[in-house]
C-alpha cells in the first residue's frame, strides 16, 4: 500500500509537467484549476473506500462469502448513485466554479474543456474507492496495488502519449487520465473472480430490499463523510489565514505541507494494513490477532516518524530548495522547518488509529474526534493569531495532537474499545 500511495502524487506531478511543456503558461493554469475543481467530487467520494474496509475486513474473518459479496454490491451501488448525483451536480455548478477560481477569459475555455472531458471518469473514480476498500478487507491487498500502480503508471503514459505525440493538449491530458480510471476499474472487476472464489457463498438480491442491511454502511459512509470534509475544511482554513500574512507565507506553508502529504502517503500505507488486518481480527473473534496487529504497526509507525523527523531536520533545507528558486519564499519555509519535523511524531497516532477506527466500523467516533479536533484548531488560531505564522502551526499542531489524545482515549476506555471487546467476547 505504501508502494501504491507513492504513485498517486506521480500522477498529479506529470500532468503539470506535460502541462508546462506545452505552448503558453495559460495551459498549465487551465490544468492546475481544472485538477483542483475536479479534486472537490473525487474527495467527496473517498469515503467510500475507509467506509467499505471494515465490513468486508469483518465479514471475512467471520468466513461469511454470502455477506462478503452484498457489501461489495452494496458499495458499488452507493458508488455509482453518488458518481449520478455529482455528476448532475457538476457539470451544471462548472461555470460558478470556474468563476470562483477566478478564470479569465483566456483560461476559462481550457479550464472548461479539461473538466468537460475529466468528469466522465468520476463513475470510475468511485467505483474503484469502493474496490479498494473491498479487496482490502478481503486480504488481498497485493491485487489493489497491481491495480493502483498499473493505472497511475498508464496514465503518465498516456498522458505523454496524447499531448506529445497526438497534439492534444490540454484535452489530452484529461482524456489520459479518464482513459486510465475506466481501465483500472476495469482490472478491479477482472480480478474478482479469485478472492470470491475462496469463500464459498451467494448472493441473496433479496436481502438488498430490507434497509436493515442498508443501515450500518451508510451510516458508517455519512460518519466518515463528515470526518473527511471536517478535515478538507482544516487544511484549507490554514490556507485561508495564511493568505492574510502574505503571498510568501502561503507559498512557504504549501511547500511545508507537501513534507506532511509524504509523511501521510507513506503511514496510510501502515493504516490501510490496519484496517484489513484488524478487521479481520475482529470479525475472527481474536483479540491476540487484533493485539499483535496494533503492535507491530504501532512500532513501524513510530520508526517511520522518527525517519521523517529526523529527514526534515537534517535535509529540510534541501527539500525546500528542491521545490522552489524564489528565495523569498525559501527563507519564510526555513523559519519553519521545526514545525514540519514535529509534526510526522504529533500525527502518527491518529494516521495508526484511523486504521482502527475504519476496521471496527467506528465512524461515528472517528467523526466526533476530528469535530472537537477542528474546534480546538480554530480556537488556537484565534487566540494565537498575534503570533502571525507561528501561531497558525502551533494551532495545527495542536489539531494532530489532540486529534491523536481522543482517538487514543476512545481506542482504550471509550466506546470503540468497548464495541471490539463486546465483538471480541
Amino acid at each position: 500500500m505504501i508502494v501504491s500511495n507513492i504513485t498517486v502524487p506521480l500522477v498529479s506531478l506529470t500532468d503539470s509537467a506535460v502541462a508546462g511543456h506545452l505552448a503558453s503558461a495559460s495551459q498549465l493554469a487551465a490544468v492546475a484549476i481544472g485538477s483542483t475543481i475536479y479534486q472537490v467530487p473525487v474527495l467527496i467520494c473517498a469515503f467510500l473506500r475507509m467506509g467499505t474496509v471494515g465490513f468486508t475486513a469483518q465479514e471475512f474473518g467471520r468466513g461469511d462469502g454470502s455477506a462478503i459479496r452484498r457489501v461489495l454490491l452494496q458499495s458499488l451501488l452507493v458508488a455509482v448513485f453518488l458518481a449520478f448525483i455529482l455528476l448532475v451536480l457538476a457539470y451544471p455548478l462548472l461555470p460558478a466554479a470556474l468563476d470562483l477560481m477566478h478564470a479569465g477569459s483566456e483560461l476559462r475555455p481550457l479550464a472548461s474543456g479539461y473538466l468537460q472531458w475529466r468528469l466522465l471518469g468520476l463513475p470510475a473514480a468511485a467505483a474503484s474507492y469502493a474496490l479498494t476498500g473491498w479487496y482490502l478487507g478481503a486480504q488481498d491487498a497485493r491485487i489493489t496495488v497491481r491495480i493502483l500502480i498499473a493505472a497511475n503508471l498508464l496514465n503518465i503514459v498516456l498522458n505523454i502519449s496524447f499531448v506529445f505525440g497526438l497534439g492534444w493538449g490540454v484535452q489530452g491530458i484529461a482524456a489520459a487520465s479518464v482513459l486510465a480510471e475506466w481501465i483500472g476499474v476495469g482490472l478491479g472487476f477482472a480480478h474478482l473472480r479469485h478472492p470470491l472464489r475462496r469463500l464459498a457463498g451467494t448472493l441473496d438480491l433479496t436481502s438488498l430490499a430490507s434497509f436493515r442491511h442498508w443501515r450500518p454502511l451508510l451510516a458508517v459512509h455519512r460518519d466518515i463523510l463528515a470526518r473527511s470534509l471536517l478535515l478538507q475544511g482544516v487544511f484549507l482554513a490554514l490556507t485561508v489565514l495564511g493568505t492574510r500574512l502574505g503571498t510568501d507565507v502561503v507559498a512557504a506553508n504549501a511547500l511545508l505541507l507537501n513534507g506532511l502529504m509524504l509523511v501521510a502517503f507513506a503511514l496510510d500505507g501502515l493504516a490501510n494494513a490496519v484496517e484489513s488486518l484488524a478487521g479481520h481480527a475482529i470479525g475472527a473473534h481474536r483479540p491476540d490477532g487484533l493485539r499483535r496487529v496494533l503492535v507491530v504497526a504501532a512500532g513501524w509507525s513510530l520508526l517511520g516518524a522518527l525517519a521523517f523527523a529526523v529527514l526534515f531536520v537534517l535535509a529540510g533545507h534541501a527539500f525546500i530548495d528542491i521545490q522552489t528558486r524564489m528565495q523569498s519564499v525559501r527563507h519564510v519555509a526555513y523559519a519553519f522547518l521545526p514545525y514540519l519535523a514535529l509534526l510526522p511524531l504529533a500525527a502518527f497516532p491518529a494516521y495508526l488509529l484511523d486504521g482502527l477506527f475504519v476496521a471496527a466500523t467506528r465512524g461515528r467516533d472517528m467523526r466526533n474526534a476530528m469535530l472537537v479536533s477542528a474546534v480546538v484548531f480554530a480556537l488556537l488560531a484565534f487566540m494565537l493569531h498575534g503570533l502571525g505564522n507561528h501561531g497558525l502551526w502551533i494551532a495545527f499542531l495542536g489539531f494532530m495532537l489532540t486529534r491523536a489524545a481522543i482517538m487514543s482515549a476512545m481506542a482504550r476506555r471509550g466506546m470503540v474499545g468497548r464495541a471490539i471487546a463486546s465483538t471480541l467476547s
